[in-house]
């Protein structure tokens, strides 16, 4: 058993490609973290497997700011827009304002059990982040990157492929972790502006065959809180 690290930035995506919301604790279910990913905007008339609208085709959805409210008998989600306006994510204002940036029809489709590309949970170490970011020449901006979990760590950067077919503990939660996180062009989107710099991902398939960070299924759903130790359970 190995305790190299501890848990430095818990973060969720309650839409696809819109900004994330910073957590210091949160209660993990076997699907991941509660509201991550809840909610996606799909492309009208697009109808491969991938239809959703992201950053790839209109940059400024990362501009957008989504938060829950608590609220009684279930949260709701807001969104503040570019513009200033905080919006219900459900309203037709929320998405023609997205369809006039973007040039396009677009439809809210949500799901309980989240959008996600490949995995409920995604880690990587700020090692990692830090490692990209130099060689790309940008900040070390976590965001950019749209992890559930950043630690801080004694390990090298690209060191999360190491932990494929290991279980991880963080917290009370414990994770298989399954597959590397295989990056595409929205790692070269400034998660501020929008703004594009190519040079972060031929930065990661040069450094890690394009891969940054990694996958992880939900073995034992709890609590995790920033500052718990990150430790590797076992091969």
């Amino acid at each position: 058993m190995e305790e190299p690290g501890h848990v430095r930035y818990i973060s969720r995506y309650p839409v696809k490609s819109m900004r994330g919301e910073e957590l210091e604790s949160v209660e993990i279910g076997l699907q991941g973290l509660p509201g991550d990913r809840v909610y996606a905007f799909v492309q009208e008339g697009v109808y491969s497997s991938f239809p959703w609208l992201t950053g790839r085709e209109f940059a400024g959805l990362l501009r957008y700011q989504p938060a829950w409210e608590d609220a009684a008998p279930r949260p709701k989600l807001v969104v503040a827009t570019p513009s200033g306006a905080s919006l219900p994510i459900d309203s037709a204002e929320l998405r023609e304002d997205i369809e006039r940036g973007a040039g396009r029809k677009v439809r809210l489709h949500s799901d309980h059990r989240g959008n996600h590309d490949i995995a409920y949970v995604s880690l990587i170490t700020a090692a990692t982040v830090k490692a990209l970011a130099e060689a790309g020449g940008v900040a070390a901006d976590r965001h950019r990157f749209r992890m559930n979990f950043v630690f801080e760590s004694d390990l090298p950067a690209f060191s999360e492929p190491g932990w494929v077919g290991k279980v991880l503990r963080l917290g009370d939660v414990r994770l298989a972790v399954t597959e590397q996180d295989q990056r595409c062009l929205m790692i070269t989107l400034d998660p501020e502006t929008g703004e594009a710099t190519p040079a972060v991902l031929k930065a990661a398939g040069q450094l890690n065959g394009a891969y940054a960070g990694v996958y992880a299924s939900v073995l034992s759903a709890g609590r995790v809180t920033v500052g718990d130790s990150l430790v590797i359970e076992s091969a």
